[in-house]
């Protein structure tokens, strides 16, 4: 087995660096391939550089406002909805998924008092308006409040204690 100073790269593997400005004879001679005069072949120019003129990206408008990362997302329903449903079911998150009135699977639905209401219901969701609460309960219907499922998350503590440790060596 050869030893580390008899290391070297294999065969046609590596390249000579272009020798410019060596005479015309080699091909690289003369502007040595940066082209005749002007800011390219003096210096470098800077990435999207435009001539001193207003850059694009200073031109167009600035991005305003921010993205709030603890905004919950509901799913409205309106009471109008709930009034294709019999009279005295059990309307729930399940049940409006069957309907094709929800649509994603973990959403948070939100009851709304849009509409009127003339049969009892016993309602089931995550949220209503106090509009809605009035109208279900005074068709005779129940208001049931449901939690939302909890999304699994990486433990806290396992983060924090993974963190203390590092801190330590």
């Amino acid at each position: 087995m050869p030893g580390l100073h008899q290391l070297k790269p294999s065969k046609n593997s590596t390249k000579n660096r272009k020798r410019v400005g060596r005479g015309n004879g080699s091909g690289t001679g003369t502007f040595s391939g940066r082209g005749s005069k002007g800011q390219k072949q003096r210096g470098s120019v800077p990435f999207l550089f435009e001539g001193g003129q207003l850059p694009l990206i200073k031109r167009l408008p600035h991005m305003r406002g921010f993205t709030n990362i603890f905004r919950v997302e509901n799913t409205p329903v309106n009471l109008s909805i709930l009034e294709e449903f019999r009279a005295g079911s059990d309307v729930t998150v399940e049940k409006l998924m069957e309907a094709g009135v929800v649509r994603k699977r973990n959403s948070r639905v939100k009851i709304l008092g849009d509409g009127e209401l003339s049969k009892k219901l016993n309602v089931s969701a995550h949220a209503f308006s106090k509009s809605a609460i009035k109208k279900i309960e005074a068709a005779g219907g129940t208001v049931t409040v449901v939690a939302m499922p909890v999304i699994a998350q990486a433990p806290k503590s396992a983060k924090s204690a993974n963190a203390g440790s590092a801190k330590q060596q």
